[in-house]
């Protein structure tokens, strides 16, 4: 079964974790909501996040795919906790899938994985994209570069989820031997 956890703090954008969440679910895997102190957390419109667990006890042998919502004041949040941002390094360095939304991408930036890769987020970030060594992909629903998806906003969510999916399911492949044309 494929592990994901999502990663968020207090007034995260409610769209941005709701639907990731369940469409995970939905396609069978075994979702984790990690939150700073592993208690529950609110969206800017109230919609819970139950956590499963502390930020403290992530580990990227424990996952197989990363999700960061957006929103503000989450992502800005996270990008200060060392734990979440040693988390984000070690999967990307394990070849793991990091997916972010919005503002999520400044948790990626702040664990220095973005220098050299294409990514898109929301637009107010692209100078922290580019100052970050990012390639800022503009007007884009959905960017996919190696091991990273980056997604602008929340109306967007199909195409993500859909790429991300996608990713999880060419991994399994190649990991069970099948060669992907």
């Amino acid at each position: 079964m494929t592990r994901a956890v999502i990663i968020t703090a207090p007034r995260f954008q409610d769209e941005e974790f709701i639907y990731p969440y369940y469409r995970l679910q939905e396609a069978g895997y075994h979702v984790d909501v990690a939150t700073p102190d592993g208690q529950t957390v609110h969206g800017e419109y109230g919609v819970p996040a139950r956590a499963t667990m502390s930020v403290r006890d992530l580990g990227a042998d424990a996952f197989d795919l990363t999700v960061v919502p957006g929103g503000v004041a989450a992502p800005d949040r996270l990008r200060t906790i060392p734990e979440v941002v040693s988390f984000i390094r070690e999967m990307f360095e394990s070849r793991k899938l990091v997916a972010a939304m919005c503002h999520g991408p400044w948790v990626l930036i702040n664990a220095g994985i973005v220098k050299g890769k294409r990514v898109t987020a929301y637009w107010s970030l692209e100078a922290d994209l580019r100052n970050a060594g990012a390639d800022y992909q503009h007007k884009v629903p959905v960017v996919v570069d190696g091991n990273i998806i980056t997604s602008p906003i929340y109306t967007n969510n199909p195409q993500f989820l859909h790429e991300i999916i996608a990713y999880t399911e060419r991994m399994q492949e190649e990991c069970s031997g099948v060669i992907i044309p």
